[in-house]
């Protein structure tokens, strides 16, 4: 199990998590979008919260300034971080505003502020697992989708329920945190979007 285990930390890498949000968006919201409105969507998600981020990783290793896509160095997340915010702020003001794609627009909302807590807990020296923020903020938005559309998915959420155990179980495996730094990681992905589904559901 413990050779299995460090998969499920690829597989659900957070840079997968933006577009994960969007798929499920697409399936579970009661809303119909043309072809190529589906199409601009995704190029949008796909090009800003992927590959942006990949050519900005391997820039920052060229520099020294990152090891691994994990960032298991406090020092070497706060570059990261950082550009991630940025680069939501720029697809929810321009993007997936408020007025084209409401619902997604405070899943992306709810992404910026996880990333900033994140972002901020590091001059305290403590390492959120960002992994954990990807896996509970795509959780609870989708349980938010069935709410919103009336639609049941208790076997979608229970198993995404359990993929946030073997996420974290992965973690641990992989020596990459310890149980408070997931704990810490898990509540700063499902705060703000449980906060934000007032405005939304």
């Amino acid at each position: 199990m413990k050779k299995i285990l460090p998969f499920f930390s690829y597989l659900f890498h957070p840079i997968f998590i933006p577009l994960l949000g969007t798929i499920f968006y697409v399936l579970l919201e009661a809303q119909y979008f043309t072809m190529a409105q589906y199409l601009v969507l995704f190029l949008q998600i796909i090009i800003i919260t992927f590959l942006l981020p990949v050519a900005f990783f391997y820039l920052l290793r060229t520099f020294g300034k990152i090891d691994t896509i994990m960032l298991s160095d406090i020092a070497h997340r706060k570059i990261p971080l950082l550009l991630h915010i940025m680069l939501l702020t720029i697809l929810i003001e321009k993007s997936i505003t408020l007025e084209r794609f409401p619902t997604l627009y405070f899943f992306f909302l709810g992404g910026f502020f996880s990333t900033l807590i994140a972002f901020l807990l590091l001059y305290a020296k403590v390492k959120a697992s960002i992994h954990m923020i990807g896996m509970s903020a795509l959780t609870v938005f989708i349980i938010g989708l069935s709410i919103k559309n009336e639609i049941n998915t208790i076997h979608l959420v229970t198993f995404f329920m359990f993929l946030n155990g073997l996420v974290a179980s992965s973690r641990i495996t992989m020596k990459a945190h310890n149980n408070k730094e997931l704990l810490i990681g898990f509540l700063c992905g499902l705060l703000p979007q449980l906060g934000l589904l007032f405005f939304w559901l």
